[in-house]
């Protein structure tokens, strides 16, 4: 079986939440997304990095998630779930994924 990155994840749930919710205009679809996205992450962060880089970890995503909506405002919609979704990325691949 074929690991996909937790970073990977990570970015796809916040990438792919948006897109998901922007073209089905279906808030909760993308909410959907995100959340499994996240907990599938969350779930390979734990393995890793144990409850401290999970909790850490996922309060990081959920802050990308949240921090975008403002960001949104100021550079566009797309550069900033973009740039959220880089920031948790490499964060995920510096705490779990390196080793």
């Amino acid at each position: 079986m074929v690991r996909v990155p937790s970073s990977v994840v990570a970015a796809t749930g916040l990438v792919g939440g948006y897109a998901v919710a922007r073209w089905t205009k279906k808030r909760p679809l993308g909410g959907v997304v995100l959340g499994a996205a996240g907990v599938v992450a969350g779930l390979e962060w734990h393995k890793r990095g144990g409850a401290p880089a999970a909790a850490g970890l996922g309060a990081l995503y959920l802050a990308g998630f949240a921090g975008a909506h403002p960001l949104a405002k100021k550079v566009g919609a797309w550069p900033a779930v973009l740039g959220a979704a880089g920031i948790v990325a490499a964060a995920s691949w510096a705490v779990a994924d390196r080793g």
